[in-house]
């Protein structure tokens, strides 16, 4: 195969080009991706694998890809019956939250970890708010009550 002219380069499956940010913005070779269906694609397409790596996976296409931080956003919180809380990911996909996980990121905005806690998801403002009245400070510290029980929060 030729090398790629002067200011370009292949994209390959292990060299994509895609990036999300911290932001969770996509990015594919330093361009925002700003149409809001390819934005949904990648969200619902990405994957962790089991090597922790990210990929996109489009049908039997595939790519990895480059994630600065979290690699999912907690878009919604719902409490269950039974006084946990099932989390909205920006994957489509529901996932049950483990308050051991749960974090205070440095700029204030909690994190926890998803998919078999293998990835990071930020919280949105909404799901953020949607928990707040659940966060309690005992002793001076903050903490997350859910069914019965206090959880401390982890500093990131």
């Amino acid at each position: 195969m030729d090398a790629p002219p002067p200011g370009k380069r292949w994209h390959t499956r292990e060299d994509s080009g895609i990036r999300l940010d911290r932001e969770g913005r996509w990015w594919h070779d330093d361009e925002l991706v700003e149409h809001p269906k390819i934005v949904e694609a990648f969200n619902t397409g990405l994957q962790v694998t089991e090597d922790g790596r990210y990929k996109l996976v489009f049908g039997w296409d595939w790519c990895f890809v480059t994630v600065e931080d979290a690699a999912y956003r907690v878009v919604a919180v719902d409490v269950a019956d039974d006084g946990g809380c099932l989390l909205r990911l920006s994957d489509r996909s529901l996932e049950r939250l483990d308050p051991s996980t749960l974090t205070v990121e440095q700029d204030g905005v909690l994190s926890c970890r998803v998919k078999e806690k293998r990835a990071k998801a930020r919280f949105t403002r909404d799901a953020q708010f949607a928990i707040g009245d659940r966060l309690e400070e005992r002793n001076g510290e903050m903490g997350l009550c859910l069914g019965g029980r206090w959880w401390p929060l982890r500093h990131g």
